[in-house]
């Protein structure tokens, strides 16, 4: 009986990078994309839509996050007419580049020992 041909589906590595404060998950690529979007709108309600999530789900990540964290990730004022009126404090645009670098360098070494031992 002849064999059969089997076919193979091309592998890729995949990598999922987090922090955690005392075994306690705190900080990771879901969150830094949510506090990127309230950088960048200037608003908790706005940046939950531009992620498409629910005010509530975004406002609830970043409470969590601050509480795991022990640091205040986000500032925000009530009322008034300006539009900028939540933003990220020092800490977190400090937390978001630095985890996107560390989550970048980790991808890339992942990569480059895939090529080398499964090319």
């Amino acid at each position: 009986m002849p064999r059969r041909r089997q076919h193979r589906s091309a592998l890729a590595p995949r990598v999922k990078v987090w922090l955690e404060a005392e075994g306690r998950y705190g900080f990771g690529f879901g969150i830094s994309e949510i506090l990127q979007a309230v950088e960048r709108a200037g608003s908790i309600k706005q940046a939950a839509a531009d992620v498409g999530k629910s005010y509530r789900y975004v406002w609830g990540r970043i409470k969590e996050a601050e509480r795991v964290l022990g640091r205040q990730l986000v500032v925000t004022r009530v009322g008034g007419k300006d539009v900028q009126r939540s933003a990220l404090t020092d800490t977190a645009r400090r937390l978001v580049s630095d985890f996107l670098a560390i989550r970048s360098r980790m991808l890339q070494v992942v990569e480059q020992e895939f090529a080398r031992r499964f090319d």
